[in-house]
């Protein structure tokens, strides 16, 4: 029965996660603390007026996947800053699967000559799902900055 569900779960994230990164208004990478390793292709696009989807998938020890809705993306000041807080799920593809909630809370700098976004960002995580490290499950140290280009800018 575990196995099954951890099969369905992979392949329902999988789907959903290529899904958002080919329809993706921003592509970009993401360095710093990841469940997958340290650097992240990462992709964004808008649901709604102030919210969107936000996606990371993560090379390095192995590979991970974050999934988060920011339901809330608003701008600061002229439209330049945006502030951002959302939640989510993530999944690490190790030997057995691990998983878990993740949570989002960031800054977000937008050029206005250029199609560049950059972003300083804090995921804790939850692990739901870990049969192989004997660990806290709560892991605090979640913060990254990403460089984002903006495919729809002109």
């Amino acid at each position: 029965m575990k196995r099954s569900f951890t099969k369905i779960l992979t392949g329902l994230f999988l789907i959903i996660a290529s899904t958002l990164f080919t329809n993706a208004q921003e592509v970009g990478i993401r360095g710093g603390n990841l469940a997958g390793g340290n650097v992240a292709i990462t992709g964004a696009f808008q649901t709604g007026d102030f919210n969107r989807i936000h996606t990371s998938l993560s090379f390095g020890e192995s590979i991970g996947l974050d999934l988060l809705w920011d339901f809330a993306y608003l701008p600061m000041l002229d439209e330049t800053f945006y502030v951002y807080a959302g939640a989510g799920a993530y999944a690490l593809y190790e030997k057995p699967l691990i998983y878990g909630a993740t949570g989002e809370i960031g800054l977000e700098y937008h050029f206005y000559s250029v199609p560049i976004v950059l972003g300083l960002d804090w995921r804790p995580t939850y692990t739901i799902h870990d049969e192989i490290n004997d660990v806290d499950p709560f892991e605090p140290s979640g913060f990254g900055f990403s460089i984002r280009y903006v495919l729809d800018f002109y």
